[in-house]
């Protein structure tokens, strides 16, 4: 009978043993990105875009970015893919002469509501079907094609508060350490670094914004 006692504590201490290193194997998975390799932590204060979500993407972009046209499809299937509580937001870069009538058309397409049936169609038409659209005036023929009023069109892209837009968002996108594009910042806390596609970049900005929202909600925001 002690022999059999013996015997069944022995079982359930290695029984508890393998339970245990199972545990301490599953909690001590590895990150499958690194920070400081596929996405670096940006020194605070910590600015976001918006208030908007629990969480929040952005892509830094220019309709002038041919990777950004090449990212274009697959920011759709990541805007997609994204929980709830994360909202996707996208910033024009305006850095360079070239590039400030993109950012312009984006702020004035914003304002008339047309972004999401229009973003794409840009990207297509002017490096898939090669139009000639790098001017504020082809821009706004671009959008005319679109059913867009050209003149409002030009108005929006034209005023001031598209001037100031421009000011504070090329502010923004310095203070995150943005240099190129496509980038995505996650939550003005995170910036995707050293990926080697696209489809990677889509990944680790997945895989961020899902952990921001998991101690987002952790911390009852």
């Amino acid at each position: 009978m002690m022999k059999h006692l013996a015997r069944l504590r022995a079982l359930t201490l290695i029984a508890g043993l393998l339970l245990a290193t199972a545990c301490t194997a599953q909690s001590g998975t590895p990150a499958p990105y690194t920070e400081g390799d596929q996405y670096v932590t940006l020194p605070g204060p910590h600015q976001r875009y918006s208030s908007e979500g629990k969480v929040e993407v952005v892509e830094v972009f220019s309709y002038g970015c041919i990777h950004c046209a090449e990212f274009s499809p697959i920011a759709e299937k990541l805007k997609a893919q994204l929980p709830k509580g994360v909202k996707f937001k996208l910033v024009p870069a305006p850095f360079s002469a070239e590039w400030l009538p993109f950012a312009r058309a984006y702020y004035a397409a914003d304002q008339l509501g047309v972004v999401d049936r229009t973003h794409l169609e840009l990207f297509k038409e002017k490096f898939a079907q090669h139009y000639p659209i790098n001017s504020l005036d082809e821009l706004a023929d671009f959008y005319a094609r679109q059913g867009v009023d050209r003149a409002e069109f030009m108005r929006l892209a034209s005023s001031d508060a598209a001037t100031t837009k421009l000011k504070a968002d090329l502010a923004l996108i310095q203070q995150w350490g943005v240099d190129g594009t496509p980038s995505i910042v996650i939550d003005g806390k995170y910036r995707v670094a050293h990926v080697q596609t696209l489809d990677e970049l889509s990944a680790v900005t997945q895989w961020l914004a899902k952990r921001e929202l998991s101690e987002a909600d952790k911390s009852g925001k």
